[in-house]
């Protein structure tokens, strides 16, 4: 059986400020109706990779074919198949809600009667029935960041673009969203999705490459990254002197980093270690399973990132 064509494919993508390298030879491919993250620290170069998708940067070098045309070239006609979420909210203050859609529905030169007839249902999508004459001044910040979410299917796009969809929102905002998301893949529709939330990507990605200092040093499945790349279990130790008890007792895990006043033991086995923090009730500790976030942070190092 013939693949479907790939939804975005980016090949050997370079672009430089100056002598800053931001993308260093950066390959992936989107398959159409997945959900597909870029996860890394500040500046790793997601967001440069975005608008190099989009067309609104240009690169140095490397191919992109976005909904299976060349860009930059043909950018603005593969945009009107695309929605995009950006990082920071950006509705106009001065509209209602209805008004916010219909306006960017002109953009992409649909017919108002046709903005306005697919208001309600976008509204309801996005869990904001009852709210088409509200103003944007009036809404939380959940409502405002679903309301972008609405505005970006306004054109029924193939391709839909997250910039850290979630950020700033509380724990019940962020689950409608993921919901919302889950049901645009099982329509069919192609999410491509940056994010700092590690559990959010285990949840929403089919596949995702992690992205450090321009360069991809990881791709694959959720599962298969914290498997190929993590000791299954994860015991954190701390409290009081943690770091110098995890040192002594390095050797009862595969292996060990310290970071402040918690020791992160990875371990394939940890009964021995859970064995000895037993006898040292001052100690207190979490013993998990891996996840993507212990992936990512042996990939990308536990610096602060500006």
């Amino acid at each position: 059986m013939k693949r479907a064509m790939d939804a975005l494919k980016v090949s050997a993508l370079r672009k430089s400020y100056g002598s800053n390298e931001v993308l260093s030879g950066i390959d992936f491919s989107v398959q159409t109706g997945t959900c597909y993250g870029l996860l890394g620290p500040n500046g790793a170069g997601k967001t440069t990779t975005l608008r190099c998708c989009l067309g609104l940067t240009v690169a140095d070098a490397g191919n992109i074919a976005l909904c299976g045309l060349p860009i930059p070239a043909q950018a603005e006609k593969a945009r009107r198949r695309v929605g995009v979420v950006p990082q920071f909210d950006n509705t106009d203050p001065d509209f209602t809600v209805a008004e916010n859609l219909l306006v960017f529905g002109r953009y992409f030169g649909i017919d108002d009667e046709v903005i306005r007839n697919r208001i309600p249902d976008l509204l309801d999508f996005a869990g904001l029935s009852g709210k088409d004459n509200a103003r944007i001044q009036t809404l939380s910040g959940g409502m405002k960041r679903r309301l972008t979410l609405a505005r970006a299917l306004i054109n029924d796009p193939d391709v839909v673009f997250l910039d850290e969809p979630t950020t700033g929102l509380d724990p019940q905002a962020r689950h409608l969203i993921w919901d919302r998301l889950k049901q645009l893949t099982a329509r069919g529709k192609t999410l491509i999705l940056t994010t700092h939330f590690m559990d959010e990507a285990e949840r929403l990605c089919d596949r995702l490459s992690v992205i450090d200092h321009g360069r991809r040093v990881a791709e694959g499945g959720p599962r298969q990254l914290i498997a190929e790349h993590i000791e299954p279990e994860v015991v954190e130790v701390y409290g009081e002197h943690a770091g110098t008890w995890a040192r002594e007792n390095a050797g009862l895990g595969e292996r060990l980093e310290v970071a402040g006043e918690t020791a992160f033991f990875y371990c394939g086995d940890s009964a021995p270690l859970l064995a000895a923090l037993a006898g040292y009730p001052e100690l207190r500790y979490i013993h998990r399973a891996a996840t993507l976030e212990d992936v990512f942070i042996k990939l990308t190092g536990r610096e602060l990132r500006d």
